[in-house]
C-alpha cells in the first residue's frame, strides 16, 4: 500500500484527432505542493479536469488516494477539493451563505457545518467578512472565498488552476502564503503560468508544453538548473573574451557591454580562483566575479525548445 494522495498514470486527451494532453504521468503525497507549469494553452487547464473528474481521459487513469477516478467517481471526488480559473462564486449571497452551501454540497454533516464554516474562514483570512456580499469584496477576498470552499470539507487534494491570476501584487503575494500554509495539511496542486509563483509556493515542479510534460522534478532541481555552470566577471581593464580560454577549466566566454565577461566552464572545474589570479597578474581590474543566474524564462525556454527539438529529429 503507497501513500500517493494522487497518482496520475499516463493521462492523454484527444480533441479531433490532436492530443491536448499527451501521457501526462506524477505522483503526490500529503504535504506536498506540486506546481503545474506552462504558458497558456499547454494543456494545464485539460490536465487539472481530468484529475478532478470534471473530464474523462481518451486514455489512462487518475487514483485519489488508491481511489480509480473513473470506477468510483464519487468517492474519489469527495476527497478532493477544486477551485478552478473561473471562480464558481454566487455573488448574490454573503461569505458565510455561500461556505453554508459548500459545505452541504461537500456533504459536511449538519452537526459539523458551523464548525467547518469558521474553520475556513479562519484560515483563509474571511474572518470579517462574514455578513459581506460577495459581490462586493474585493478581487482579492473573493479569491480567498474559492479558496474556502475548496477546504472546507477537509479534503486530502486541494487542487487550484490559476490561483493568483488577475490579482494585484499585495492579493497576490497574501495568496501564495495561504497556498503554503494550506499545503501543510493538504496535497495541493497549483497549475499557472507564472513562473516565479512555482519557485516561491511548490515543493515539486512539473513543466508542460504542447501537452508533454518536459520537466518533472524538486524545485531544488529546477534552482540548481537555473546556476548552472557560468560566471559573470567584472573588470576596469577586460582583456579579449579568447584570454579566458587559457585558464584551466574554462570552456568558453563571451565579452559583454560595461566591461562583463561570462565564462562557461566545465562540469566539475572551479576556475573563479585562476580567474582572479589571473586578474592581478595582467592587472585587469577585477572588481566582481559571481555565478551567472540563469532567469526562469530561459530554464523553460530552454526545456520547451529542447522539446521541439526532439519532436522535429525523427521526421528529419
Amino acid at each position: 500500500m503507497n501513500n500517493f494522495t494522487v497518482e496520475a498514470i499516463e493521462l492523454t486527451r484527444v480533441y479531433g484527432g490532436r492530443e491536448a494532453v499527451s501521457n501526462v504521468s506524477f505522483t503526490l503525497s500529503k504535504g506536498e505542493v506540486l506546481g503545474f507549469l506552462g504558458p497558456n494553452g499547454a494543456g494545464k487547464s485539460t490536465t487539472m479536469k481530468m484529475l478532478t473528474g470534471n473530464l474523462a481521459p481518451s486514455h489512462g487513469s487518475v487514483k485519489i488516494c488508491g481511489i480509480d477516478m473513473i470506477e468510483n467517481p464519487k468517492e474519489a471526488k469527495a476527497l478532493i477539493g477544486y477551485l478552478p480559473e473561473m471562480r464558481p462564486l454566487y455573488k448574490e449571497l454573503t461569505v458565510d451563505e455561500y461556505l453554508i452551501m459548500a459545505a452541504r454540497l461537500h456533504r459536511v454533516s449538519s452537526k459539523h457545518i458551523k464548525s467547518a464554516v469558521e474553520t475556513a474562514k479562519e484560515r483563509c483570512g474571511l474572518g470579517d467578512m462574514s455578513k459581506r456580499l460577495i459581490e462586493n469584496l474585493s478581487n482579492g477576498y473573493q479569491q480567498r472565498v474559492g479558496i474556502a470552499q475548496a477546504i472546507i470539507h477537509r479534503p486530502m487534494v486541494v487542487i487550484l488552476d490559476e490561483p493568483t491570476v488577475g490579482l494585484d501584487p499585495i492579493q497576490i503575494r497574501d495568496i501564495r502564503a495561504l497556498i503554503r500554509e494550506v499545503g501543510g495539511e493538504h496535497s495541493v496542486i497549483i497549475s499557472t503560468h507564472i513562473l516565479p509563483e512555482v519557485e516561491m509556493v511548490c515543493d515539486h515542479v512539473q513543466i508542460i508544453d504542447k501537452g508533454k510534460l518536459v520537466f518533472n522534478g524538486a524545485i531544488d532541481v529546477l534552482k540548481k538548473q537555473r546556476i548552472g555552470n557560468k560566471l559573470l566577471i567584472s573588470m576596469h581593464n577586460p582583456p579579449a573574451a579568447d584570454a579566458m580560454l587559457s585558464i584551466a577549466g574554462v570552456t568558453e566566454a563571451e565579452s559583454l557591454p560595461g566591461g562583463l565577461i561570462r565564462v562557461r566552464f566545465a562540469e566539475n572545474a572551479t576556475p573563479a580562483e585562476a580567474i582572479v589570479q589571473a586578474a592581478v597578474q595582467h592587472g585587469w581590474g577585477l572588481y566582481q566575479i559571481a555565478p551567472d543566474q540563469t532567469s526562469l524564462e530561459d530554464v523553460f525556454m530552454q526545456l520547451t525548445y529542447q522539446e521541439q527539438v526532439a519532436e522535429e529529429q525523427p521526421a528529419a
